[in-house]
């Protein structure tokens, strides 16, 4: 019995050394595998939760029992966390930053070619209004044309389903009274434009023409309460100055075309500072759909005056026009010309709404000086070199 017992404990002995560093080996992996295994899950609960807490991480941390190093990595996790957080919110304030410079930025380009269309269009109908009249000198007829073709237009776009471009939509009776006070004024200044156009050469009327900016600050101050800076009105005294030597030396001056050209510019400043109250006043109506409206106003007030002043000698006026040019070339040009008015007087509207009417003004008074140098360019009008040095003063004082 003893020599069994001993047998057993040598066996046992025996097989304790052979496997011994084998169970070592595996228990010590099993124990690393555990030990990972928890640190690592430990460390995902600690990431997720102090992405949501990041000031209790630490306590987490110690409470779970991580000991020193589980706090030092929670300290690396919460710097981590932080830091994330703030780059975060520093690209959102950087996007939005860029975002709102991007609008800026397209905004100020969308001006820019509504100016540029607006110049564009306006030296068309210049040039073929001139033309007309040289041939068919009836203002008042012309200007009512003028508005019929813009009328015809709208409607024809509307109908088409183009309402952005046309009426936009039906306005009230109250609305209706409010657009009609900025659509007289833009007809009587129609009118008034014209009648300076038929009588003198077109650099003396847009010479003339830039005083527009000063009836305009007198006008903005007086309706909308807007008072004009110092340096804007300080260089309206050139633009006087210039239009008065221009207005002594032009070899086309008459007073006819000096007084209409000067009422026009009194009505132009009126609608400038009308168009911009009711943009504001009248809502959910574009500038588009505002001279729409303000053209159909526009005929109904245009067409009586002009069978008033015209009507008797209209007809003999039409039939020596057609034998001059013939019937395709003469409604070619009554067609084109309206076309033209409405387009470039639609692109102005549109760059009103974007600026104030001071800003218009002057940017009217620029898009003259194209207009003057293009027509002295296509007429071969003779300017004396007073004329030319009042006209440079005048529109020095716009920049």
């Amino acid at each position: 019995l003893t020599m069994t017992m001993t047998m057993r404990t040598t066996t046992t002995r025996t097989r304790r050394v052979d496997f011994g560093s084998s169970a070592i080996r595996v228990t010590r992996t099993a124990a690393l595998r555990g030990r990972t295994n928890a640190n690592d899950a430990a460390r995902k609960r600690i990431h997720t939760e102090a992405s949501n807490k990041p000031t209790d991480t630490m306590d987490m941390g110690m409470d779970m029992g991580m000991g020193v190093g589980g706090t030092k990595r929670v300290k690396v996790l919460r710097k981590r966390v932080l830091v994330c957080k703030a780059s975060a919110s520093a690209s959102s304030a950087s996007g939005d930053s860029s975002s709102s410079s991007s609008s800026s930025s397209s905004s100020k380009l969308v001006t820019a070619g509504y100016i540029a269309l607006w110049y564009a269009v306006n030296v068309c109908f210049n040039l073929t209004n001139k033309t007309l009249y040289k041939s068919f000198p009836f203002p008042w007829t012309v200007s009512t044309v003028h508005v019929v073709v813009g009328a015809i237009y709208c409607l024809v776009c509307y109908g088409l389903g183009f309402k952005k471009a046309s009426f936009g939509r039906p306005i009230t009776g109250e609305e209706l009274k409010k657009i009609s006070g900025p659509a007289s004024m833009h007809a009587f200044g129609h009118i008034a434009a014209n009648l300076s156009f038929a009588a003198v050469a077109i650099s003396l009327t847009h010479t003339v023409k830039t005083l527009e900016p000063a009836f305009s600050a007198v006008l903005q101050w007086s309706i909308l309460g807007t008072p004009t800076p110092l340096p804007v009105l300080g260089s309206l005294v050139p633009i006087i100055f210039g239009v008065g030597m221009v207005c002594a030396s032009e070899l086309s001056f008459n007073w006819l075309g000096f007084l209409s050209a000067m009422f026009s510019n009194l009505t132009f400043g009126f609608r400038a500072v009308l168009s911009k109250k009711t943009m504001s006043d009248v809502k959910d109506l574009g500038s588009t759909a505002l001279y729409a409206y303000t053209t159909v106003i526009s005929v109904v007030l245009c067409a009586p005056l002009a069978l008033i002043m015209e009507g008797q000698a209209l007809p003999a006026g039409i039939q020596a026009a057609v034998a001059k040019l013939g019937w395709a070339k003469f409604g070619t040009y009554l067609f084109s010309v309206g076309l033209f008015y409405h387009l470039y007087n639609q692109f102005a509207f549109n760059t009103l709404q974007r600026v104030n009417p001071v800003s218009h003004g002057v940017a009217n008074v620029v898009k003259r000086i194209i207009i003057i140098g293009s027509s002295v360019l296509f007429f071969g009008n003779i300017l004396t070199r007073q004329t030319i040095l009042g006209t440079c003063i005048a529109l020095a004082g716009t920049a």
